[in-house]
C-alpha cells in the first residue's frame, strides 16, 4: 500500500496547477484514495469556483467511483466557513469519507482548526502534518498575509557574476539567458503584484506583464512614484489597471492618470518619500499574497533598508562586467556586523545561469 507521503506529494503537484489562478485563495491540491488507489483528484479553481476537495469529489464520481469510506489527502485543512463558496468540510462529510489527511492547519483565523473539529465531530478520522513544510512553501504568501497582514515580498534581480545589473550607459539586454528570463516570468505569474519604481519606468518604459506563459489575468502593476513624475503615455499604463503610490498630492496629474486607468494612493513618510512599509500593508489589505519586485538599485535598497523584502530571487550569469551598475544602492559599511544577513534557501541552474533564492534572517 502506498505511503501517505506519496499521496500528499501528488496532491502538492496538483496544487501547483492552481498557483497562477487561485489567488487570493491558497493553491490547494486534493486526491481521494480508496483501497490504495487514487480515484479522484483536483486543485483550487479561480475565486468563486470549486475548491480542490470539491473538484476531487466530482472527478471521482465522474469516473464512476463510490467515495464512501475513502480517504482525502489535501494540502491544507478543508475550509469550514462560507466565503465565495460553501464549506468544503460539509461536502466531505456528506460524501461519507472515512478519513481526511491534511498537510497542515489553515492559518486563516476563520478556519484555523475549525475544519478539523467539524470533521471529527462527524466521525471522520483526521490527521495532519504530512509534508507540512512543502505545503507551507507552496503558499508562503498566503501564510504571510494570514499571520502578519502583509504579502510575501520577493525581489528579483538579474546580474553578472560580479553583481552588476547594467552598464553605466544603461545597456542591460541581455545579461542572463532566455531560459532565466522565461523562469522569471513564472515568478511574475504566481505573484498578485509586480512592483517597480519610477526610475525603471522612465528609463526602460516596461510593460511588466507576464508573456512567457498564458495567464487568465495579469498581476496588478504597482509603481512607486514619490513626485508623480510618470508620463501618462508610459507603456505600463496601457491595458490592465495600475496602482501608483505617491508622496505628494497633484490633482491635475492624478486626474490625467485616472483617465488612463491608474489609481493613485498618497502615502508619504517623514522624509517626503513613499512610505514603503505602508505600501506593503496596503497591498495585504487588498488580499495580495505575493509581491514580485523588479526595480532599480535605489528602490531595491530602500525596500531592503526598510525591512520590506522577505526573499531575493537572483539570476547570476556566468559573465563579468567590471565597473557597472550594482544590484542595491546601499551605503558602505564601517563594520561587518552591520551587514544584512540572509540564508540561501535554494540554488538551481537555469539554462546557463544560476538562480538563487535567499531569505532574510
Amino acid at each position: 500500500m502506498m505511503h501517505a507521503d506519496v499521496f500528499m506529494a501528488h496532491a502538492l503537484r496538483l496544487a501547483e496547477h492552481g498557483l497562477f489562478k487561485s489567488a487570493p485563495n491558497p493553491a490547494i491540491g486534493c486526491v481521494i484514495v480508496k483501497e490504495g488507489l487514487i480515484i479522484g483528484e483536483g486543485f483550487t479553481q479561480p475565486p468563486g469556483d470549486n475548491h480542490a476537495e470539491i473538484q476531487a469529489l466530482h472527478d471521482a464520481r465522474e469516473k464512476g467511483h463510490d467515495v464512501r469510506g475513502a480517504t482525502a489527502y489535501v494540502t491544507l485543512e478543508p475550509c469550514s466557513h462560507f466565503g465565495r463558496t460553501p464549506p468544503c468540510v460539509d461536502a466531505l462529510i456528506l460524501a461519507g469519507l472515512a478519513k481526511v489527511v491534511a498537510a497542515m492547519e489553515d492559518p486563516n483565523p476563520q478556519v484555523a482548526g475549525k475544519g478539523f473539529e467539524r470533521l471529527r465531530a462527524a466521525g471522520i478520522i483526521v490527521e495532519s502534518g504530512v509534508l507540512a513544510e512543502q505545503a507551507r512553501e507552496l503558499n508562503i504568501g498566503f501564510f504571510s498575509r494570514m499571520h502578519y497582514g502583509k504579502p510575501w515580498v520577493r525581489l528579483k534581480v538579474a546580474a553578472s557574476l560580479d553583481g552588476k545589473t547594467a552598464l553605466y550607459n544603461g545597456q542591460s539586454q541581455w545579461i542572463t539567458s532566455a531560459e532565466a528570463r522565461d523562469d522569471g516570468h513564472l515568478w511574475r505569474a504566481r505573484a498578485g503584484v509586480i512592483l517597480t519604481g519610477i526610475g525603471t519606468v522612465k528609463e526602460d518604459d516596461p510593460q511588466l506583464t507576464v508573456r512567457a506563459i498564458p495567464v487568465a489575468h495579469q498581476p496588478l502593476r504597482v509603481i512607486i512614484d514619490s513626485k508623480l513624475g510618470i508620463d501618462p503615455k508610459a507603456r505600463i499604463l496601457s491595458g490592465d489597471p495600475v496602482l501608483i503610490f505617491a508622496a505628494v498630492e497633484n490633482a491635475e496629474k492624478q486626474a490625467l492618470l485616472q483617465e488612463r486607468g491608474a489609481e493613485v494612493i498618497v502615502v508619504p513618510n517623514a522624509q517626503g518619500k513613499v512610505d514603503l512599509p505602508q505600501v506593503i500593508l496596503a497591498l495585504g489589505k487588498r488580499q495580495i499574497n505575493e509581491v514580485h519586485v523588479e526595480a532599480g538599485a535605489k528602490l531595491n535598497a530602500s525596500l531592503i533598508r526598510e525591512g520590506c523584502v522577505d526573499e531575493l530571487l537572483i539570476y547570476l550569469a556566468p559573465s563579468i562586467l567590471g565597473d557597472a551598475r550594482g544590484m542595491f544602492d546601499l551605503p558602505g559599511l564601517e563594520n561587518l556586523q552591520d551587514k544584512f544577513s540572509l540564508k540561501f534557501h535554494q540554488v538551481k541552474q537555469i539554462g546557463e545561469d544560476l538562480r538563487i533564492l535567499a531569505r532574510f534572517n
